[in-house]
C-alpha cells in the first residue's frame, strides 16, 4: 500500500513525529489504529451516560 500525503500533511505528520520522538509511519499506523477502532463509539456512549447520570447537574451548571 501507498499512502500519498499532500506537502502539507508530511510535513504536519514530520513535525509530530518529532515531537513525539517517534517514526512518521509509527505516528501514521497509531493515527489510523484509532480512526478504525471503537473508539469514537465507546467515546459517545461515556458522553451519553454522563448526560443521563448527571442530567440534574449539567442544568445547575447551565444556568
Amino acid at each position: 500500500m501507498n499512502l500519498r500525503l499532500t506537502d502539507d500533511e508530511t510535513e504536519a505528520l514530520r513535525r509530530r513525529a518529532e515531537q513525539e520522538g517517534r517514526s512518521m509511519q509509527d505516528v501514521a499506523r497509531t493515527a489510523i489504529g484509532e480512526y478504525v477502532s471503537d473508539r469514537p463509539a465507546r467515546l459517545r456512549a461515556a458522553i451519553d451516560r454522563v448526560r443521563t447520570e448527571d442530567a440534574e447537574l449539567l442544568a445547575r451548571l447551565a444556568r
